[in-house]
């Protein structure tokens, strides 16, 4: 028997006036997700808890069954681990934008319009040596699009460091500051403030960027770190549940939170991230780990909808939910001695353009499970079903339970 948990990132959302008062899930055509809601038992989840605003990472740790506010120190060390950096005990990690800073200083675009192909922006920034404190190492690594990965490696560091991204557009960088008032943290601030700085000399005009602005496109000029997180110590996923475990995503944030649960990374040819990633790709992987390999447990993450969700993208957000439906789920709906749970990590609203603390449905379709009589596949309709509200930290649970894999509690 296997389970899959497919995560769609950000997919839960608020309803929208310009959709006569439906979220986009609820109004994107999903026959064949319907179908399995239609065939299973659907809820509705909070993945921390009632009104939490949840992290992808501190959702995904909840998922997997841990505590969130146990294991989780930071969002850094894990993105650093999913793009290939290997952090070690010491190290401070942190996750990075390119973003766009005009001559005054101002962010004017938080993602440098989303740029791709930062290879060579990365090759110059690890040229960086601060004149200050020339005893740190400087690691800077690529990830998905816009984002990238600091990692600080050197004595007298610390991760009680504030964020040095403001958020929003229209506002400098943040000046990072140190939370503790340690000697440790007033060094590791004065390193990032510096690092903003210096990053934005260095690439400003850096080739790519004067062909981005030749083209009209946001410069990405400038390093923006957040997300702070010394390297934290977990229990392995497969010793916890006693299963053979492996993930699916594209994004090296959910990638480095089961690397660091001891997870089988599987790789996807084509998959670049985002909207425009190859769902056939996400497809194809998904029934060959089913029927060709010897994992039992199966975390798959889309990311496509909580990057619409961030720039306020209605329609796209409604339409790439609607190719998820057609690529991926009219294949996994047919599935057999298989359990499979669609569910989303958090909301991320149109209207809000971020994450939010409002529940995500549910629905696990499988072997033996209580059917409910729920139709459609929805925030709203999963309120209705007969899995009722539950919390991230439920979901191992019940697959383990419904997979007969659990262990009784008591005589």
């Amino acid at each position: 028997m296997k389970g899959i948990i497919l995560v769609m990132d950000g997919m839960g959302d608020r309803p929208l006036k310009e959709l006569n008062g439906q979220t986009p899930l609820q109004a994107a055509k999903t026959p064949n997700t319907d179908q399995m809601a239609k065939e299973g038992i659907n809820g509705i989840m909070d993945s921390i808890a009632p009104g939490i605003i949840p992290g992808s990472d501190t959702a995904h740790l909840a998922i997997l069954g841990y505590d969130p506010y146990v294991v989780y120190t930071g969002r850094g060390p894990f993105e650093a681990y999913g793009v290939g950096v290997e952090v070690i005990p010491g190290d401070i990690a942190f996750r990075c934008n390119f973003s766009t800073e005009d001559e005054e200083g101002i962010v004017t675009d938080r993602r440098a319009g989303r740029v791709r192909d930062t290879a060579d922006l990365i090759d110059e920034l690890n040229k960086m040596v601060l004149e200050d404190h020339p005893d740190v190492k400087i690691i800077f690594k690529g990830s998905t699009g816009h984002r990238a990965v600091l990692v600080l490696r050197g004595e007298g560091l610390s991760d009680k460091v504030s964020d040095a991204d403001p958020k929003v557009e229209g506002k400098p960088p943040k000046t990072v500051v140190a939370l503790d008032g340690s000697p440790e943290a007033e060094k590791t601030a004065d390193i990032l403030n510096q690092i903003v700085k210096k990053s934005y000399e260095m690439i400003k005009d850096h080739p790519i960027n004067v062909n981005r602005a030749e083209n009209g496109e946001p410069a990405a000029n400038v390093i923006i770190p957040r997300g702070a997180g010394a390297v934290p110590t977990v229990e392995l996923l497969n010793d916890k549940y006693e299963v053979n475990s492996a993930c699916i995503a594209e994004t090296g944030l959910i990638v480095g939170i089961c690397r660091f649960a001891g997870m089988d990374i599987i790789d996807m040819e084509g998959v670049t991230g985002g909207i425009d990633t190859n769902l056939g790709a996400f497809r194809d992987t998904i029934l060959d780990q089913v029927k060709n390999s010897d994992h039992d447990l199966l975390l798959v993450n889309i990311k496509g909808a909580d990057e619409t969700g961030h720039d306020g993208q209605m329609k796209e957000k409604l339409e790439f939910i609607e190719e998820v439906d057609k690529i991926v789920m009219s294949e996994l709906k047919d599935l057999e001695d298989v359990y499979l749970i669609i569910t989303a990590d958090h909301s991320t609203p149109i209207s809000v353009k971020n994450h939010s603390g409002d529940p995500v449905p549910m629905l696990i379709k499988g072997p033996e499970v209580r059917v409910d009589d729920i139709e459609k596949f929805s925030e709203v309709d999963a309120v209705k079903g007969g899995l009722g509200r539950i919390r991230g930290s439920d979901v191992m649970n019940i697959l383990m339970n419904l997979m007969n894999y659990a262990h009784k509690f008591g005589a």
